[in-house]
């Protein structure tokens, strides 16, 4: 990924919290068919290993698990939202309309070595606490023992887990660092009118660079 300095997010902690904030990542590998790319959820366990540990799984009948060995080096892409920028958003494109229109956008790569856990333990252990994490906004959280232990048992047959051990991370932070102040928060602003999230990040950037 090409990533000039001023949009260079390298600190791991923000990455991390991006990772959990935005769990659904884009797996690409390069196996025995060629290139694939599987779109799942990914729990990461931010204190295993040098850089954290994604765990997740896919469907048994899914040939990724069989085209990719044990060791295989992969990447995870997590997009933490993206936006268009119009240049009429920007104060000074109506002082000298030299701007042109962009896209912002935030997204984490997760360089990693991929092992194939099939067996039932880890499986398990993965799908327990993806629900726990992604039920907790419910009011009333549904959880694995909510149904039947055979359906359940039958459930976690059809599946099989993934470990990717992150070897590096590299995060784009595109959010206007290389405009103006005014111009950054222009943008943010009418992205904040139009609810796209990206805004709130902007007009952090914008404040920062206002010192």
């Amino acid at each position: 990924m090409y990533v000039p300095a001023h949009f260079n997010e390298s600190r791991k902690d923000v990455l991390h919290t991006l990772i959990a904030q935005n769990p659904f990542g884009s797996l690409i590998t390069n196996g025995k068919s060629g290139l694939d790319a599987n779109h799942i959820p990914l729990e990461l366990a931010a204190d295993e290993g040098d850089l954290g540990v994604l765990h997740g799984h896919v469907a048994r009948s899914n040939p990724l698990w069989q085209d990719v060995a044990n060791g295989d080096e992969v990447l995870v892409i997590f997009r933490a939202g993206d936006a268009y920028i119009s240049p009429t958003w920007y104060p000074s494109k109506h002082e000298a309309h030299k701007q042109v229109p962009t896209w912002n956008y935030i997204v984490v790569h997760a360089h990693g070595r991929i092992t194939i856990r099939d067996d039932e333990k880890y499986v398990r252990g993965v799908v327990a606490r993806l629900t726990r994490t992604h039920e907790a906004t419910q009011a009333v959280p549904w959880k694995m023992g909510d149904a039947p232990k055979e359906y359940i048992d039958t459930m976690l047959k059809a599946i099989v887990g993934l470990q990717i051990d992150i070897t590096r991370l590299t995060g784009k932070s595109k959010l206007g660092q290389n405009k103006e102040a005014r111009d950054i928060q222009g943008a943010a602003e009418a992205l904040k009118a139009l609810d796209n999230r990206i805004g709130d990040a902007m007009l952090e950037c914008a404040a920062q660079k206002q010192g």
